[in-house]
């Protein structure tokens, strides 16, 4: 099973967006606080969120917390500042694999993206997305959907429905 972390987000429509993501693929959600947001029972049931049940979620008070009660080994940390692109063939999604992605904007916590120090330790493991030099960045869950998908196709698209509706009708 894929795993995807967010690393305090902010901004509830991007986590409501890899939610639904996640719970259409089976992919296990992993939140590290602080979190912009409330995901309380009673916040869900209000934003119509009827997939919540789907979502295979972990909420973390920390990275630190995470990785002493996971151990994530295969990890790739999404960053507009790596070096080399998702799609270089270098890049191997495996099965069981842990996606890291930063919070959308700075804030007092520290800025946008994933903390320095963690990049600077896991330098060989960021990857990006590829976009024109006057974007600074593609939102939060358009990036996670695209290294997702990529993940999903690497390891053969493991539980998920292999044709739609049209092939039973031909």
């Amino acid at each position: 099973m894929l795993n995807i972390v967010l690393v305090e987000p902010q901004i509830h429509p991007n986590t409501g967006n890899v939610a639904r993501t996640c719970a259409a693929t089976g992919i296990r959600l992993h939140l590290v606080e602080p979190l912009g947001f409330d995901i309380s029972d009673k916040a869900v049931k209000r934003a119509g969120l009827d997939y919540w049940h789907l979502v295979d979620l972990h909420v973390w008070h920390s990275l630190e917390e995470l990785f002493e009660a996971e151990r994530p080994e295969d990890i790739w940390l999404a960053t507009a500042k790596g070096v080399k692109s998702y799609a270089d063939p270098s890049v191997c999604f495996r099965d069981g694999c842990w996606l890291f992605f930063g919070k959308e904007t700075g804030t007092s916590t520290g800025p946008a993206g994933l903390p320095e120090k963690f990049r600077l330790a896991h330098a060989e493991r960021c990857i990006r997305i590829p976009i024109r030099a006057e974007a600074r960045c593609l939102n939060l869950s358009n990036s996670v959907a695209i290294l997702a998908y990529e993940a999903l196709r690497q390891t053969g698209f493991q539980g998920l429905k292999p044709t739609g509706e049209m092939a039973e009708t031909t």
